[in-house]
Order: structure tokens, then C-alpha cells, then sequence
């Protein structure tokens, strides 16, 4: 019964962030460039929006144009939620 109840819920999950993925208007001005809370959002979205962009050429992984460095840093931080953040490595495992 859980397991029914799971899947369901994980399918819309990925929806709901495939919904948000990374596209950018080519005609983006200094205004609506993405900074650091899109690069956040983006780096959190990356590895929906990756399958994503395997398939399609609208959808990209890395917003271009950016803001630079701001938006380099919430990507990093965003991304860095999957894979346990940089001292994961150094836990102890008992």
C-alpha cells in the first residue's frame, strides 16, 4: 500500500520540476539575466533538467546569459544539495 502511494507522488514531483527547467529568451536583457537565487533554483532543477536536455535543444542545464559569478554560486550551492554537500566525505561512519 505505501509503495502505491509513492510512486504516484515521485511522478509528480518530477513534473512539477521539469515544469521549471532552465530556459532562457535569447533577447535576455542586464534586467532579466539570471543571478543568484535562478542560479540556486537552476542547480537544485539540474539533474531533471538534464535528462530533459538530452532530448531537446530548448532546454539547457546552465543559464546563458548569467549575472556571473553570483549566479555560478547558487548553481554550485544548489547542486551541491544532491550530492551531500562538500564535507559529506569527511563524516564518520560508525
Amino acid at each position: 500500500m505505501r509503495r502505491a502511494s509513492t510512486i504516484p507522488s515521485l511522478v509528480l514531483l518530477v513534473l512539477v520540476l521539469a515544469a521549471c527547467t532552465a530556459t532562457q529568451s535569447p533577447e535576455a536583457t542586464v534586467a532579466g539575466e539570471p543571478g543568484f537565487w535562478l542560479g540556486l533554483w537552476h542547480g537544485i532543477i539540474a539533474p531533471i533538467t538534464f535528462i530533459i536536455s538530452v532530448f531537446t535543444d530548448a532546454v539547457r542545464v546552465y543559464a546563458v546569459p548569467n549575472l556571473g559569478r553570483w549566479y555560478d554560486f547558487g548553481f554550485m550551492l544548489g547542486i551541491g544539495g544532491f550530492s551531500g554537500g562538500v564535507f559529506a566525505g569527511s563524516r564518520r561512519r560508525g
